[in-house]
């Protein structure tokens, strides 16, 4: 396990923060093509995270890179596992127990893990494009903790996760800062809204969308 590297280089208090938006407000706010494969869905109600992304690429049912990762992985990450889309069960209970020991704080993979409920139990974030029961290899390591892409989105070491019920987004951690200021900013002014709109106002006034209302 490496101590020496730092975890993240992203704004002081981005997973509360982060938390506090979610990743609908935070990706509209980023402006950018952010949002993973919305097949890629957490595994359980309300599982959530926040965390510095730590990159990898499995070959289709081989999941030897995920355990060299956890050699390797900064404490405090979330690990984005790319496999091809290739459905197998990658990740189980005995990986889970690994990745906590090791500080992993979630997992994001576009195959498939088992073990649901022993996951769900534990409380440990799981994002995942299907379950399935079959075993996996240990035969080869694409890619471990280099730059990638994962479902059409570029992912790198320190990029910022956020996943939720909502989905999975992957904001380049350059844009992290901004793009959770502009959430913040989005989501008072969404606030106001919500309280205007508990006042008796309409959705067409307070989005200048008048000119749609039906004549008397």
């Amino acid at each position: 396990m490496s101590e020496s590297r730092s975890p993240s280089a992203l704004p002081a208090d981005f997973a509360s923060r982060a938390r506090a938006l979610g990743s609908a407000t935070l990706y509209e706010a980023s402006g950018l093509p952010c949002a993973v494969d919305p097949l890629v869905r957490s595994i359980w109600s309300g599982a959530f995270v926040a965390a510095p992304a730590y990159p990898l690429v499995c070959s289709p049912g081989d999941n030897l890179a995920i355990h060299i990762a956890m050699e390797r992985v900064p404490r405090g990450s979330v690990l984005v596992v790319s496999t091809s889309n290739f459905v197998a069960g990658y990740w189980g209970e005995v990986l889970t127990v690994a990745a906590e020991a090791a500080g992993v704080v979630g997992l994001v993979i576009d195959g498939g893990v088992r073990d649901v409920a022993a996951m769900t139990a534990r409380g440990f974030p799981v994002f995942a494009r299907g379950i399935s029961v079959r075993g996996t290899l240990k035969a080869s390591a694409p890619s471990v903790g280099q730059p990638m892409m994962f479902t059409g989105v570029p992912v790198a070491e320190g990029d910022l996760v956020v996943a939720d019920d909502d989905g999975v987004i992957v904001i380049p951690a350059a844009e992290a800062e901004r793009t959770i200021v502009s959430g913040e900013a989005r989501a008072a002014k969404e606030a106001v809204m919500m309280e205007q709109l508990a006042q008796g106002a309409s959705t067409l006034e307070l989005m200048g969308l008048t000119q749609w209302r039906k004549s008397a």
